[in-house]
């Protein structure tokens, strides 16, 4: 059919979902405006807000750094690089969502302040539950998600107070206002100082148990409040129970808990067991409203716990460690009893999380570049090791898809991937440098499905939440088993994704699977008028399918094969010559005549015009073809119009890192088009690819609060920088890597089994972002890309630098 066969349609307005971001942007959009706009008038409104804006980041994030608090624990040598104040500051709405807290690499437990906000009822502005412009602490809690726009976790919160006023801390909103001067944090740690309740609190952390430590200064008896039912935000949390042990100066308990994710099915228990280092002087249990003085059990929907204890001579410090389980209390302080349960002191616990995180650091080492970028970096490698998350205890159990309880045999269970975004840079690093941990995740996520009916798209706690779309899981799956992680059962894992792909969700089974296949099975693409985020939904599907062609003929199943990878052709159906986009399309093959390509969905409230594109633009989306590019710059008009079209892309992006629009151009927090900017090596422009790596690396990224453009997504625009900054990016779901252009002079990457992948790079600098000539293993590649395979035994990448493009 040629273009001008093609009929048009007036498309209707449809409504939608919208993003996690946009639900968030709004709300506090609304609640702030109309109390506002009552008060003040819109002109008055737009002046304060301006200054309360500029006056809040000059103060929060220019003005005080962090880390001005010294205290006796000194981070390791890779740990002193580490700044866990990156992306925990910025636009409350398209900030990173990350959190200073101390954790160990894939830790259960993320202890770290919850910090209160003044302009939305005391909630703080960010989902991981500390926001870098906030003045005010509520106490420190248990679990938490990072990089994620989803309120999950707060559990347990401990506030440390003084005998005065301890009641009717009870009873309501409690915070103690605090200076970043006095705060500081790096891996496995973190303190601040209250100086108002003049108490310094210093926190570290094993997989399973949070370990507390609080000095107390003034007179009065020193109180900790332990919230059984406390969460972020406005989570609801219920069934909380607690039992107050002070022969054995513990308190153990329970509570469920119904997040953004864990409602979705049917709410998460979360057990735990804390222990003190000292006897109670004297407890009790609030309810509701109601305090009660010597009571040791408790129960309801908002519950907790007041533990008094005595001055022992000199001594002003008390200790806390608090155990977490997802199975029972019992399996809780079998926790505590593994990890954290004897004499050893807080320094010592610290020490063996310091030297976790030595060794995750230690996977990349670096040489050359800028102090700030060396602190990027290692900051960045560090966000890439916090998520997924343990889920299993100790004996091996853990809470399954069924909500059966199971015991892991020889693996670790995890659970909390955000797939969807991982998948195309997280998953792909740990392929690289953490082998071991990458086959167990892929474990997981067969149990996962065989407890659940289908490979998960984004799984928390011991549920699908079917957020976002697509099956990434297939590309997750097939990348870690081409490069060579095969302990795992990958046929099982290949039956339930060829089922999902080709004839539908399994019965029974809580995961959404691919919303409309029938219609795109029947008709080669998915149809605007059958379905919603038509476009988006058919580019991931698309992208699922070429790796289970892959997955399939690796296997020698070369008829699946054949049939999937013309399934991963849909995308040309939708593909309008006339426009030169990626275009909604009816089941009658019309594409509709209302278009506008700069229509953003977080903006376009009616969704008249993004109903068929997911958190975007039809001009974000429409460089979604990664594992074929050299298809996709056959679609455009010519090579050269490809080329100038996707460098104005990046020419129209937004100069500045967390800036509070993303705009309809490109936007690196986005995940669809972080491969974007390496689409131009496909289009015999390379030196475009290495021209803007070097400036997303520069603008995109910094060494403060805001510190990255977007959410982080458990780690996924901080993997980008890690790949980015060797000089290759992987093609996630394929073996394939793009060379960009590096920026240290030395590399060394291990792959483990002492493989060692070296990168040493001639002629670096600031001004030479330009690649004059790459060699892998002594041999020069003709093409800018390379294969897992050249690599799989480790070698050696050696990149010639020059200031101007080859051939200028």
């Amino acid at each position: 059919m040629n273009a001008s066969d093609i009929p048009t349609v007036e498309r209707e307005s449809r409504g939608g979902e919208p993003s996690g971001e946009t639900r968030r942007a709004r709300s506090f959009f609304r609640t702030l405006l109309k109390t506002i706009l009552l008060v003040l008038g819109i002109p008055v409104l737009l002046v304060i807000l301006g200054i309360l804006f500029v006056v809040g980041v000059y103060w929060n994030v220019v003005r005080v750094s962090p880390g001005g608090l010294g205290t006796a624990i000194k981070a390791g040598e890779r740990g002193a690089l580490v700044n866990p104040f990156i992306g925990t500051g910025g636009v409350p709405w398209v900030c990173a969502y990350n959190s200073p807290g101390a954790t160990l690499p894939f830790g259960m437990v993320r202890l770290a302040p919850d910090t209160a906000s003044i302009l939305v009822d005391q909630q703080c502005l960010s989902a991981a539950g500390y926001y870098f412009g906030d003045n005010k602490i509520v106490g420190f809690s248990h679990t938490r998600l990072l990089g994620a726009d989803a309120l999950e976790g707060g559990h347990f919160r401990i506030t440390p107070a003084m005998e005065s006023g301890v009641e009717s801390a009870c009873r309501k909103e409690r915070f103690a206002r605090f200076s970043h001067r006095e705060e500081t944090a790096f891996p496995g740690y973190y303190a601040v100082r209250l100086p108002d309740e003049e108490i310094l609190v210093e926190l570290t952390a094993t997989t399973r148990v949070g370990v507390h430590r609080y000095t107390f200064g003034g007179k009065e008896r020193p109180h900790l409040l332990l919230d059984v039912t406390s969460s972020l935000g406005d989570v609801r949390t219920e069934s909380g129970t607690l039992r107050i042990l002070p022969e054995a100066r513990e308190i153990e308990g329970s509570v469920r808990t119904f997040g953004s994710f864990a409602r979705r099915y049917g709410g998460l228990d979360v057990y735990f067991v804390a222990r003190f280092d000292r006897p109670f002087a004297d407890h009790g249990v609030w309810t509701g409203d109601r305090f009660s003085r010597d009571q040791t059990e408790g129960q309801g929907a908002r519950v907790g716990a007041d533990l008094c204890f005595a001055w022992e001579g000199t001594s002003r410090v008390v200790e806390a460690r608090v155990a977490l389980s997802y199975v029972s209390v019992e399996n809780a302080r079998a926790n505590l009893e593994a990890e954290a349960g004897g004499a050893e002191p807080f320094e010592e616990v610290f020490m063996a999380a310091r030297d976790a995180w030595e060794d995750r650091l230690a996977r990349i080492r670096v040489e050359g570049g800028t102090e700030r970028e060396r602190r990027i970096f290692h900051t960045a490698l560090y966000r890439a090791f916090q998520m997924p998350t343990t889920f299993t205890d100790v004996n091996g159990e853990y809470r399954g898809f069924d909500k059966q309880v199971h015991r892991a045999e020889g693996f670790q269970y995890y659970t909390d991937f955000s797939l969807w975004d991982t998948f195309r840079t997280v998953h792909p690093l740990y392929n690289l440098i953490a082998r071991e941990d990458a086959r167990d995740m892929m474990v997981s996520l067969v149990e996962m499905a065989s407890a659940g009916g289908g490979l998960p798209r984004w799984p928390a706690g011991c549920g699908y939440t079917n957020c976002m779309m697509g099956t990434p899981a297939d590309m997750a799956v097939t990348e870690a088993y081409l490069k060579g992680i095969r302990d795992f059962d990958v046929r099982a894992a290949y039956d339930r994704m060829r089922h999902t792909a080709l004839v539908g969700r399994p019965e029974g089974s809580r995961f959404s699977g691919r919303e409309g296949l029938d219609w795109r099975l029947k008709l080669g693409y998915c149809p605007s008028d059958k379905m919603s985020e038509a476009v988006s939904k058919d580019l991931e599907y698309a992208y699922a399918d070429h790796s289970l062609s892959l997955l399939a003929r690796e296997l020698g199943e070369e008829e699946d094969a054949a049939r999937f990878e013309e399934n991963s052709r849909s995308y040309r159906h939708l593909w309008n010559p006339e426009t030169q986009y990626f275009q909604p399309r009816d089941s009658q093959g019309r594409f509709f005549a209302e278009f506008r390509p700069l229509a953003l969905s977080y903006t376009d409230s009616g969704r008249k015009y993004t109903d068929d594109y997911v958190e975007g633009s039809a001009l974000q989306w429409r460089w979604g073809v990664p594992w074929d590019p050299e298809d996709l710059v056959t679609l455009f008009k010519s090579k050269e119009y490809f080329v100038n079209e996707l460098n104005a892309f990046f020419e129209g992006s937004r100069r500045w890192v967390g800036w509070w629009h993303p705009g309809s151009h490109y936007w690196h927090g986005n995940e669809p088009d972080l491969h974007a900017v390496y689409l131009f090596n496909a289009a015999g422009r390379p030196d475009l690819t290495q021209k803007w790596v070097r400036a997303l690396l520069e603008a995109k990224y910094s060494d403060g609060p805001v510190g990255l453009d977007g959410n982080d997504d458990g780690g996924t625009l901080s993997a980008w920088y890690v790949f980015s900054a060797l000089g290759f990016y992987p093609i996630a779901g394929t073996t394939r890597y793009e060379i960009g252009s590096p920026l240290f002079e030395r590399a060394e990457i291990d792959m483990g089994a002492l493989r060692i992948l070296e990168v040493i790079v001639e002629n670096t600098g600031p001004d030479n972002v330009y690649v004059e000539a790459v060699h892998l293993n002594d041999v020069p590649l003709e093409e800018h890309r390379f294969t897992h395979d050249a690599i799989r035994g480790g070698g050696t990448l050696r990149f010639k630098m020059r200031k101007q493009p080859t051939g200028n």
